[in-house]
């Protein structure tokens, strides 16, 4: 049995931090840029980077809404547990599904786009049927990849990140330097023309597919060390790349590719033409690449085969995290039975949750990229993630109101104080912005809005009768799934949450939830609570506190590895150990809280603060409570 000889003594690296938040979110948001300047370009024509501003002034407001609900309830689901908080589980329901919808077109569409990138190698990539058989081929290999249970390389991910954000930077320098010209922007727009009115506002809520990933912090949050610090500065080093590249790209590509006037007196740009009539809608970064002015042909072949290998590999990454999404969306929802309880079991020797990865990641991805409609994968994304968001932000609004007098460690603004409120005018404007752009896409687009009710009408079908006929449950009614256990389990847990009592490490205890840990696709969460006065507001800096709960996390981390268990750190700020314990196992599902027992070397005060806390969990957890024998006190 592992022991402390056993254990590594050096400082574990901070897991999940904001560095590392913020890179897998642009792993997913950057990797939209591939895609998204070619669906927009083709609506918006020469008004395409002033649509993608007003776009972004939208996902600005949207990452404050997210910022602070995923620190008010750092658990996976992002608006479905904002709505589950602020409404019921019917209203949770309706943004699951509209997420689930999202993942599905990530997936569909992200996967589409690689062989495009792709046929720098091979032309024919760039046109059906082989884009759509490739892009097939990419779904069934990450699906298959995820049954088996290969994990991703987060610092490869980490790295890729870098090396895509430095790309698309090199692209906006070359292309001011070479071929910006504000004149031709300027002849680029025939105001009410090109575009037509009805173009523009349609391509808004397109133009959002560029910011494909926003849930990613979101569903991470459980894994962050420190929520309330991490989750927000993530969100705004990602909203400041994004500007950064969104705000200017476009602008170089409509220079390099400018709109022209069409035989049939139509207006268009190559960037949002088709492949097979010379258009680069499918690949717009190599367009923008063959484009730049660059006069060394061999220069010109070698960025493209750059480019188009790295847009490959991110559109790959981003794929598979779409893939993990749908998995991860589904196993949470069976967990609350908005979905049959099939859905949540895992392979009994692979350890993975492999009938939702097939249903949802892999047959419903692959129904909707059969068509190989570029323009119909932009609008379903649009009418899925449009709801989704303005479900997000109507729900901040209602707990703010609900919730009037509740402290929070982290608060989004611009606020207006009225009536006792602090009522968030970012969520506010964001509802609005996003409620309107969803109303756009479903009275401009008959396909996408017979398929988008069409997707809420079954997903509500299967809520409705699983819930009455299986569950005999409320449909508003929040109901946990119970801990799956099999005979051969009967001693075994698969979520475990060890809080670290401050002052000493929790060794016993941690030692004791490893060997009641299932040996694969368990995890323990280490939690350290800094209790923090009345007196103080939650964000009060503690750093020298912060680095002692950090060191004992460490620790904590240290022994979960040396058992080959996943042990994740949390680091919580509360006024009191006790309720941010319970909460904590409430939103992680916990099976089992594992507490150790006073030991010598702990002050009176210390051995009290035990003894409460202790009490408090037995008498509120929501789930078995063990105790840790140590030495006594």
């Amino acid at each position: 049995m592992p022991g402390r000889h056993r254990r590594r003594e050096i400082e574990l690296e901070r897991v999940l931090g904001a560095p590392a938040l913020f890179a897998t979110v642009y792993g997913n948001v950057g990797s939209s840029i591939y895609y998204a300047l070619g669906v927009t370009a083709a609506f918006a024509l020469g008004l395409t980077p002033v649509v993608f501003v007003i776009a972004g002034l939208i996902f600005a407001a949207t990452t404050l809404t997210y910022a602070e609900g995923t620190v008010r309830f750092p658990e996976a689901g992002g608006s479905s547990s904002f709505a589950r908080h602020a409404f019921n589980e019917l209203v949770s329901f309706g943004a699951a599904w509209a997420q689930m919808l999202n993942y599905v077109i990530t997936i569909s569409i992200s996967a589409f786009f690689v062989p495009h990138y792709l046929s720098i190698f091979w032309e024919p990539l760039r046109e059906n049927p082989w884009d759509i058989i490739g892009g097939a081929i990419v779904i069934v290999l990450l699906v298959a990849v995820n049954i088996v249970g290969v994990k991703e390389s987060a610092g490869l991910n980490i790295t890729l990140s870098v090396i895509d954000f430095s790309t698309q930077v090199l692209l906006v320098i070359l292309g001011f330097v070479l071929i910006f010209s504000p004149e031709t922007l300027k002849e680029n727009v025939i105001w009410g023309v090109a575009p037509t009115w009805s173009q523009f506002a349609l391509a808004i809520p397109i133009a959002m597919i560029a910011y494909t990933g926003i849930e990613t912090v979101s569903n991470l949050a459980e894994e962050a060390r420190d929520p309330a610090k991490n989750v927000p500065r993530s969100y705004q080093l990602t909203a400041i790349a994004v500007f950064t590249i969104y705000f200017t790209l476009p602008a170089i590509a409509l220079s390099a590719l400018p709109v022209e006037k069409t035989a049939d007196g139509d207006y268009e740009t190559l960037l949002g033409v088709p492949p097979d009539e010379g258009g680069y809608a499918n690949d717009p970064i190599l367009g923008v690449v063959r484009n730049l002015g660059i006069e060394q042909s061999w220069l010109v072949d070698a960025l493209e085969i750059y480019v188009g290998i790295l847009a490959a590999t991110i559109l790959f990454i981003a794929t598979n995290a779409g893939v993990i999404g749908a998995s991860r969306i589904t196993y949470a929802m069976a967990g609350y039975r908005q979905l049959p309880e099939a859905f949540r079991r895992l392979h009994p020797k692979l350890k993975t949750p492999w009938l939702s990865l097939v249903v949802f990641a892999g047959i419903v991805s692959i129904l909707t990229l059969l068509p190989g409609q570029v323009d119909f994968l932009g609008t379903m994304y649009s009418f899925g993630a449009m709801l989704s968001f303005t479900i997000a932000h109507v729900s901040l609004v209602a707990l703010r109101y609900k919730h009037r007098d509740e402290e929070l460690a982290f608060r989004g603004r611009p606020n207006l104080r009225l009536g006792g409120v602090d009522w968030p005018l970012f969520a506010l404007v964001g509802a609005v912005g996003t409620g309107l752009a969803w109303i756009v896409v479903v009275v401009q687009t008959p396909s996408t809005r017979y398929a988008g009710f069409l997707w809420l009408a079954l997903g509500f079908g299967v809520y409705i009768l699983y819930r009455k006929r299986v569950v005999h449950e409320p449909l508003r009614a929040t109901v946990r799934a119970p801990a799956a256990f099999g005979p051969a389990l009967a001693l075994e847990y698969r979520r475990l949450l060890v809080p670290v009592i401050p002052g000493q490490p929790s060794d016993d205890a941690m030692d004791v939830a490893c060997r009641l840990a299932a040996e694969r696709g368990s995890r323990i969460v280490a939690l350290n609570v800094l209790e923090i006065p009345l007196e103080s507001p939650l964000t009060e800096d503690l750093a020298e506190l912060e680095e002692t709960a950090n060191r004992e996390l460490d620790e904590a981390v240290a022994i979960g590895d040396s058992y080959g268990i996943k042990t994740v750190g949390r680091l919580e700020r509360a006024r009191n150990a006790g309720p941010a314990i319970v909460e904590e196992a409430f939103a992680r599902g916990a099976e089992i809280i594992v507490l150790g027992s006073p030991r010598r070397g702990l002050t009176a005060s210390q051995v009290a603060l035990l003894g409460k806390t202790v009490d408090y969990v037995l008498k509120h957890a929501p789930c078995r409570v063990l105790v840790a024998a140590s030495e006594a006190a």
